[in-house]
């Protein structure tokens, strides 16, 4: 195996044995080949010349299912790449005229041997040309994030046909083997753009599903009756579980990147509805075993439990998510998931354990913000808000993210964050106070609302006149660990944001001349220590 597309990976150059993340080397292969095969399924699909529906969103599923921390189930994976095949060969009946399709394209088996085999050939380190393989992977990657996003609009009946051509065209352009340097970059950047438009796609289909973020004080103490976990991202998974268990007695409680469903006020009108329960992702092993009853994982950020887990029996995966020995809950032909199983279960379990007696606010989308603008705005005048400082993105385990804590709190008092991701659990409880009733950690919601930090900033530009987004007083600290990241950190420089710092580390994937472009063109830069950060971003 060899995996590079998280920012945890070994020695910031690679998994090769297993994934940090804990995937194994038969998964990382067998997801390296669903992405093959989907590259064939798109490059079909380009060549019929037809919008069709569900190829489409099969190439967005199939890209979610390889994002990080998403499925660790090798069967499972394997059984999407013969669906994708059986989809791709039932077009490629279609098409008369075969010449000049590649591989990708006429790739073709259902024996088990033959496709393990295939799985082994058709990794990343196959492009040799170094600089070709970091854009074609970077593409690939801000792809992923992509699809994951506009999955999520897709399930709530929103599609923008021009981001779904784009997956596909863009897939089939990593496959051609004249790749021109100049022509890569254009690709990426062609990426971030469509990412805008996949974000604001997404942001559409949750406020128009379920109204605009508010203003909400959250409760992350445990009550006293049965509860269910939800974890993930997946609004949609959340609205099915709240119908299906008002009546049963169980409440229901978020973790991590679910935190901001307790913003909608679709959401608000559920009793059961009892608050968020723990932090983020990687904290799941600790708090899962303390949660007692059922859990439920909507997509990535699963953590492989240990061995000794007293849950495994007790959770359960839905969508794209996959992990061995789990449940999955399969939709039927309509969308709906029936989760009575796992309401059945929670009857049976405890309460949960309490972590923390504390309430936190959040809910600060654009909507809400741009409502605030002529206050805040009337703050930044009078002096009282000197900088915004963008600290979206994402949370992970190595200790040099206790540089964000760190940072956030040694940021002066007229400093406002502003955050969206699982990274906002550095700092989210640190107390940091308000600024004359502006908080001064003003939370977004989830990696997929990033949209709503640059709707942020452009509403700002306008209130002070501005003509360049990088004329405002703002700053961007951004935390990267996945592949939603990625598209964030695309869609940003698409719009022409510069001098963002990346940290804990620069992707791996990134090779030194591609680095170089987007030092020389952006101003990206890592992160340094956070005295000098300090000093760099509050001058």
């Amino acid at each position: 195996m060899f995996c590079y597309q998280c920012q945890e990976t070994a020695k910031n150059e690679g998994c090769t044995i297993q994934g940090v993340c804990g995937k194994k080397e038969d998964t990382a292969n067998s997801q390296d080949l669903l992405i093959y095969v989907t590259k064939g399924l798109a490059e079909v699909a380009n060549r019929l010349g037809e919008d069709n529906e569900k190829v489409y969103e099969k190439i967005s599923k199939n890209l979610f299912v390889t994002i990080t921390n998403a499925n660790f189930d090798t069967e499972a994976i394997f059984k999407i790449v013969k669906e994708t095949i059986k989809m791709k060969d039932e077009l490629l009946e279609k098409i008369e005229d075969k010449e000049g399709l590649s591989d990708f394209a006429l790739f073709s088996t259902m024996d088990d041997s033959e496709l393990e085999k295939k799985a082994i050939e058709v990794g990343v380190l196959n492009i040799l040309n170094e600089d070709e393989r970091s854009l074609t992977e970077l593409t690939t990657y801000g792809l992923k994030g992509m699809a994951a996003y506009n999955h999520h609009a897709n399930v709530l009946g929103y599609k923008d046909v021009e981001v779904d051509r784009f997956i596909a065209k863009a897939l089939e352009e990593t496959t051609k083997a004249d790749k021109e340097i100049p022509n890569l970059i254009d690709l990426v950047m062609a990426t971030g753009e469509h990412g805008v438009k996949a974000m604001a796609l997404l942001d559409k289909a949750n406020t128009t599903s379920y109204g605009n973020p508010e203003i909400t004080e959250v409760d992350y103490s445990a009550g006293n009756k049965p509860g269910i976990l939800i974890s993930g991202h997946d609004l949609h998974d959340m609205k099915m579980l709240l119908e299906q268990s008002k009546d049963s007695g169980v409440e229901i409680y978020t973790h991590s990147e679910m935190l901001p469903a307790n913003y909608y006020p679709e959401f608000k009108q559920y009793d059961h509805f009892h608050g968020n329960y723990g932090s983020s992702w990687w904290h799941q092993n600790e708090e899962f075993e303390a949660f007692n009853g059922p859990i439920l994982m909507t997509t990535n950020c699963i953590v492989p439990m240990k061995k000794d887990n007293t849950y495994q029996d007790k959770m359960f995966t839905s969508g794209q998510a996959g992990y061995p020995g789990c449940k999955h809950i399969e939709a039927d032909e309509n969308g709906y998931k029936d989760f009575s199983e796992i309401i059945e279960l929670a009857k049976t379990c405890e309460a949960p354990t309490n972590l923390e007696d504390l309430k936190v606010v959040g809910g600060f989308a654009h909507n809400q913000v741009i409502q605030l603008s002529d206050k805040v705005v009337e703050e930044v005048k009078a002096g009282n808000i000197k900088k915004f400082v963008v600290m979206g993105g994402c949370d992970g385990r190595f200790k040099e993210r206790n540089y964000y804590s760190e940072f956030a709190q040694g940021l002066p008092e007229d400093h406002v964050i502003l955050t969206a991701g699982c990274a906002k659990y550095r700092y989210n409880k640190l107390g940091l106070g308000d600024i004359n009733g502006i908080p001064r950690v003003l939370d977004a919601g989830q990696c997929n609302d990033s949209y709503s930090l640059v709707q942020i900033a452009l509403a700002l530009k306008d209130a002070f006149g501005l003509d360049d987004i990088n004329d405002l007083p703002i700053e961007y600290n951004i935390a990267w660990y996945e592949q939603k990241a990625v598209i964030v950190l695309l869609a940003l420089l698409s719009l022409g944001v510069k001098n963002i710092h990346l940290g804990p580390t620069l992707p791996a994937f990134l090779s030194p001349t591609v680095v170089d472009f987007l030092v020389e063109n952006f101003g990206i830069s890592p992160i340094s220590t956070v005295e000098e950060d300090l000093a760099t971003m509050t001058a």
